[in-house]
This record gives structure tokens, C-alpha cells and sequence, in this order.
């Protein structure tokens, strides 16, 4: 398998680049290879720069250090109650494409085969199609879902607080099946946040189920910027416990050394 510390330098280099820009991750092994990326990058003389992404809060404006998180849900949900979200970068109206004096060929797009791994069945159960086999990439299919699902919960009528938040939580609409393209950056949670909060009437729900004036509900907007934040969490409580182990590998062993409490 080739590897990135091997790949990214030589395709910088081949694009004459100055700089190399990508947003951090997390977890300890996706760390880690950032460490051997940013090594093997700088040795040819090129920047590297790494970004906070992937979360609706940014790690910055967050209330509290982030070695003081609350490690229960609950209490990170009261201390960021409030907590402004960043708006959305415009998008840039030109991009500079790679130096002419180094045309990178684009090549084509390997096959899961190609990349060592199984395709799923086309179909499944009989007739219906095998879970995520009639998805598609990309960001314009991403905004698609995103403008459907929001359209969906806003034309279902109000049936009352309980009815309501359960018909938009276990009806047609369980899930807005947008997780694939957010978890591979098709699209942001900024983004989902502005776009929903266009739809209802309250960004973070407290329990209860917004009205509105015609009858409809916003319970499956609501709900979905629930699991937004929910989602945070747990973004934010594995970076807590990846820094947590990584200091504990540097830091010299004494029987004082206090153990992670995720590996």
C-alpha cells in the first residue's frame, strides 16, 4: 500500500506547491501520520498547515480548555449552550489551478477492487437495493439530500409536541442518510447548521417541539441539529483523550504518570 509521507511530498513537488493545507484530525493513528506527512513534506521545503474542521463549534471558541471538557454529553451540551457558530466561508470565485510549467495529469478514479476492498452488492433482500449501493459522491448530491430533507420536515403537518418530535424521529425521515458525505467532507456542519436554521425556529432543541404559524413542524430540523451537536461531542472528547495518550508517550514513566482514560 502506498503511503501518504511517500505520495503527498512527491505530488507537491511535482506541483511546484509552497505550501500544503488539510484539516487536523483527531484520533491517535490519524494523527500520527500527519506527524509523518508534516516530516517528510518539510524536508523538501514545503510549508504544511493544518486546519480545524469538522465540527459545528470551533475548537477555539469553545468555553473551556479542552483537557477541561466535560466526559459526559450532558455537561458539554450546558457549557456550550449559547455558543456562537462561525459563519460559513464564501466561496472563492477563482481558484489558481496547478503551474502550467507542471501539468499534473488528473488520471482516473481507482476501483474499490483497485484500493483492496470488496464492492457491495448491487441488490439485496430480493428486489431492494442493498443499503448505501443508490448513493452518490460529491458535494452538489450532498446539497441535494440537505435541500430535500429540510423541504420534508417542514411540509410534515403538527400533530402536537409528542406525536410530532416521534413521527420526525421514527418515520420516513429516521435519518436524512447525509452521514456519508458529511463524515467525507462533501459537506460542513457549518453549512448544515445555516441551511437548516433557515427552516426552523430554534437552532439546538431544549426538548420540546417548535410551531410554526402554518401548522407545520420544525422537529426534524431541530432534531437534526441535535445530532449535529451530539456529533461534536464526540469529535471533541476523542481529541481530548488522543492529546491525553500523546503526552502520557512523551512524558517520561513514574509510578505518578496517570493513565488515559481511552486509549
Amino acid at each position: 500500500m502506498i503511503k501518504p509521507e511517500v505520495v503527498i511530498p512527491e505530488l507537491a513537488r511535482a506541483a511546484g506547491a509552497e505550501a500544503v493545507f488539510a484539516h487536523g484530525e483527531v484520533s491517535r493513528d490519524e494523527c500520527r501520520a500527519e506527524e509523518k506527512v508534516s516530516k517528510a513534506v518539510e524536508k523538501e521545503g514545503i510549508e504544511v498547515k493544518y486546519f480545524w474542521g469538522s465540527t459545528l463549534y470551533h475548537l477555539d471558541d469553545l468555553p473551556f480548555r479542552l483537557e477541561d471538557m466535560p466526559s459526559n454529553y450532558g455537561g458539554f451540551r450546558e457549557a456550550v449552550k449559547g455558543l456562537d457558530v462561525r459563519k460559513v466561508l464564501d466561496a472563492p470565485e477563482e481558484v489558481k489551478c496547478v503551474p502550467m510549467k507542471n501539468v499534473l495529469e488528473p488520471g482516473e478514479i481507482p476501483t474499490l477492487a483497485e484500493l483492496g476492498l470488496t464492492a457491495p452488492p448491487a441488490m439485496a433482500h430480493g428486489s431492494k437495493a442493498a443499503v448505501g449501493s443508490t448513493l452518490i459522491g460529491g458535494e452538489a448530491e450532498a446539497l441535494e439530500r440537505l435541500k430535500k430533507f429540510a423541504s420534508e420536515c417542514c411540509m410534515q403537518p403538527n400533530k402536537g409536541d409528542k406525536d410530532s418530535t416521534r413521527d420526525s424521529i421514527y418515520g420516513a425521515n429516521f435519518s436524512c442518510k447525509i452521514s456519508p458525505w458529511l463524515a467525507t467532507g462533501c459537506l460542513s456542519p457549518r453549512f448544515m447548521y445555516e441551511e437548516l436554521k433557515k427552516h426552523a425556529s430554534r437552532a439546538i432543541p431544549s426538548g420540546s417541539t417548535p410551531k410554526n404559524g402554518d401548522g407545520t413542524s420544525d422537529a426534524g430540523t431541530n432534531w437534526l441539529m441535535f445530532e449535529l451537536l451530539w456529533r461534536d461531542f464526540f469529535r471533541f472528547i476523542t481529541k481530548k483523550y488522543s492529546s491525553a495518550q500523546k503526552t502520557s508517550e512523551v512524558a517520561p514513566a513514574t509510578g505518578c504518570t496517570p493513565t488515559p482514560a481511552l486509549a
